[in-house]
């Protein structure tokens, strides 16, 4: 049988200047955590309490709002169409900020219960798409056949969406 070998050619051993070398050049390393903006456009809350109360937003999105401080959000519904949920918004003086008159309402259209994950994402100008995770981790896929986007109509709490 023949043998084979590989070589190394043309290098000498720790005399490289590949990856971890000490090699000249720029360093393209990001700027220290403390320089860079707080951007917070998603986060997620555990509902562990009663889903239909008033519910905690992060302090981090709170502060991320920065002296705005919206008397209403407007929810989305992920994949569910353009119907806005209004919301009101209370703040306790402390830097929290709570979901309050129109959530229960949110939450029992879209399946809010103990122990699901709810997903946020701000885009701008008050309002937040949302997706509910039960808790098993798996999202709830809805779709809408609701033409009304009268964010006003919330108060029928008839589901505008029905589980795939």
């Amino acid at each position: 049988m023949a043998s084979t070998s590989r070589t190394r050619t043309g290098r000498g051993r720790g005399r490289g200047r590949g990856r971890g070398g000490r090699g000249g050049g720029s360093s393209s390393l990001p700027p220290p955590p403390s320089t860079l903006p707080l951007i917070i456009e998603e986060f997620f809350i555990v509902i562990y309490e009663d889903p239909l109360v008033k519910k905690a937003l992060p302090k981090k999105f709170a502060d991320y709002l920065d002296g705005q401080e919206p008397a209403k959000v407007y929810l989305r519904a992920a994949d569910c169409g353009p119907r806005l949920w209004t919301v009101e918004v209370l703040f306790d003086g402390q830097g929290r900020m709570y979901l309050d008159k129109g959530w229960e309402n949110f939450a029992i259209a879209h399946g809010v219960d103990f122990g699901c994950y709810v997903h946020f994402k701000y885009e701008g100008d008050d309002v937040l798409t949302v997706k509910v995770f039960d808790g098993t981790m798996c999202r709830k896929y809805y779709y809408s056949d609701d033409e009304d986007t009268d964010d006003e109509s919330d108060d029928d709490v008839k589901p505008c969406i029905h589980p795939l």
